[in-house]
């Protein structure tokens, strides 16, 4: 059965935390700091553009829906500081279904975009690996894929450390970007369930 046709079992909460990590469902509260994410032109550096206000406001939307279909997404990640201090949102991490029309559809991606003080701190990493275990393991996926602009070093740094490797002649066009576009030379990454349960 094609991805986008399966029913998906829940993914229990607690399988989605660590001791200073959680990703969870989106909350209007979510909105102001990812839009202050999407308007920074550091994060922003391997996309076409920065994002608006409403067209930010548009993707947690939408993202928020596809999980409420779905029983997984982009979740809102929360960064659990040591000592208890209140959580503070730092983007997303999670699985999705892409939408556009890509060459090596039907698949599931495992992606992340964080706010500029939370890089350099594993967390991109610690998210995703908590992704991709509820991906295979509670979702039964066969396959988890990873996408990224060709120069994007930092996000290709973690698909490595996921134990993705390249998928070498399998460079893509992104049909979203537009055309003359920096962002629209894609790289693909993939992960079978055999490799990751090697890995232990």
């Amino acid at each position: 059965m094609p991805v986008g046709q399966q029913t998906f079992t829940a993914i229990p909460p607690e399988q989605l935390a660590t001791s200073r990590l959680r990703l969870r469902q989106w909350t209007e509260a979510d909105k102001e700091p990812f839009a202050a994410l999407n308007a920074d032109l550091v994060v922003m550096e391997h996309f076409p553009a920065a994002l608006t206000r409403a067209q930010s406001d548009g993707l947690v939307d939408r993202i928020g829906a596809f999980i409420d279909q779905h029983g997984f997404g982009f979740w809102a990640a929360d960064y659990l500081p040591e000592g208890g201090g209140p959580p503070a949102f730092i983007g997303f991490i999670g699985l999705s279904i892409p939408r556009h029309d890509l060459p090596f559809n039907p698949c599931v991606e495992v992606g992340w975009r964080l706010a500029r003080p939370f890089w350099g701190k594993g967390l991109a990493s610690e998210g995703a690996r908590l992704a991709v275990r509820a991906g295979f393991e509670t979702l039964g996926l066969q396959e988890i894929v990873a996408m990224t602009q060709l120069r994007n070093l930092r996000s290709r740094a973690v698909m490595e450390r996921l134990g993705m490797r390249e998928a070498v002649g399998e460079e893509f066009e992104h049909p979203a970007v537009p055309a003359g576009s920096h962002a629209r030379a894609m790289c693909l990454y993939r992960l079978p369930r055999g490799s990751w349960a090697s890995r232990g």
